[in-house]
């Protein structure tokens, strides 16, 4: 017997069989088990300001103000008029973006790479990051998050059934990790390590001493290492961050993830690589040419011209960052407001005035001074009592911001 067809409002068949009843949809229990939104209340907030008509001036994202220096736009448009480049991208990357990689990482840290074997071509670091739990944890395997950290660590260990368990990053360490203290038990149980040095949203710094601690803990507990280095290139004053590759032994556990969007403000490009083991480096890869198709080969070329161009503009845009650093740090501290100028990163990390918590003094910038700022708590439980600044606005626009503040809280 035929089904019984309810006709839509139109009188179509574009109705749901009519079979008497009814199913509820049900996600997955794992995108259940990821945490809320963070900014989905503050979202919210600024939209009704905004149909107010305030003009609301956003320090919240990390997304560089800056344009795509001309070159690599120049060599995006040529490369795009080739018909050779709008085919299938190599599931690794091409071979000669992945030569231009490995040179540059030489070049900046003095460590070689094999860029058949040891470089992987990623459609943004974030990417390459989400995926990678994915080759290395099995249903219920530990992997080791900090806590503030980059919500992604936590969020694709949740994705792929494993369990993400808090790695505390406090101001007193200056936000680097103890091992130590995690106990041996914990250890023997953890198979995956996430760290981020230059780091968001604390913009804390890691040396190579410390990079070395890590390391041996990682070896004697058989910990893998993934480690996000998309700041590497933002610094100031002189400072020049490491990569974790640079310690002997790390390349064979662990791989770092780089990427163009902060360095060429490349944001929207999408374009970025690992590096590391052989083994680690294949297994992330196999994970990718199950889920995606590569980056376009347009892209990757002007990335090549990015990484093989003239390193200039990273420098101006490392001086527009440390001009805007100076100028909020300056204006934050003459209300008494404790502030750390950053030695790296697009962030400012500081401590909520006494008598607030993050969310409320969120809530009163927003109120009192029309400004957004992220609560430390959207990073993670450790964040309380700190909220991030964003240093990617335009000058005029970051100063009407701080000057904001001062009004409202002078």
């Amino acid at each position: 017997m035929a089904e019984k067809v309810k006709r839509g409002k139109d009188g179509g068949e574009g109705g749901v069989p009519e079979t008497g009843c009814s199913r509820k949809l049900r996600i997955s229990r794992r995108l259940g088990e990821l945490p809320p939104y963070p900014f989905a209340e503050i979202d919210r907030r600024v939209e009704e300001k905004r149909r107010q008509g305030v003009d609301v001036i956003n320090f919240g994202i990390g997304d560089p103000d800056l344009p795509t220096p001309p070159h690599i736009v120049e060599r995006l448009c040529e490369e795009s008029r080739r018909p050779e480049n709008h085919r299938y991208p190599s599931y690794r990357g091409m071979a000669r973006f992945r030569e231009a990689a490995a040179q540059w990482f030489q070049g900046r840290f003095g460590v070689s790479l094999d860029p058949g074997r040891e470089v992987l071509a990623l459609i943004g670091s974030k990417e390459g990051i989400a995926h990678f739990p994915v080759a290395f944890l099995d249903q219920g395997d530990t992997a080791l998050v900090p806590d503030p950290g980059y919500p992604v660590y936590r969020n694709a260990t949740i994705l792929c059934g494993g369990l993400p368990v808090v790695l505390p990053l406090d101001e007193e360490r200056g936000y680097l990790p103890d091992l130590g203290a995690l106990g041996a038990s914990l250890l023997e149980r953890a198979r995956l390590l996430f760290l981020n040095y230059p780091n968001n949203p604390t913009a804390a710094v890691a040396d190579i001493a410390h990079f070395e601690e890590l390391v041996h803990y990682a070896r004697k507990y058989d910990l893998i290492i993934a480690h996000d280095n998309a700041y590497s290139e933002i610094t100031y004053d002189g400072y020049q961050a490491p990569s974790l590759l640079e310690v002997k032994g790390a390349k064979e556990i662990s791989v770092e993830f780089h990427s163009l969007s902060k360095t060429y403000n490349m944001t929207g490009w999408r374009v970025g690589f690992a590096v590391g083991g052989e083994e680690l480096i294949s297994a992330l890869g196999k994970v990718k040419t199950n889920v995606d198709s590569g980056v376009f080969n347009a892209i990757q070329l002007a990335a090549v011209a990015a990484l093989e161009g003239p390193q200039e503009c990273v420098r101006e845009s490392c001086e527009a960052y440390r001009r805007r650093r100076d100028i909020l740090v300056s204006s934050l501290r003459s209300l008494g407001w404790e502030v750390h100028p950053p030695k790296a990163t697009l962030y400012l990390w500081m401590r909520v005035p006494r008598g607030y918590d993050a969310e409320s003094f969120t809530g009163e910038l927003l109120e009192k001074a029309d400004v957004v700022v992220v609560p430390g708590t959207a990073y993670g439980a450790h964040g309380e009592g700190y909220v991030r600044f964003s240093l990617t606005l335009p000058d005029d626009r970051l100063q009407e911001g701080a000057e904001r503040i001062r009004r409202a809280f002078s």
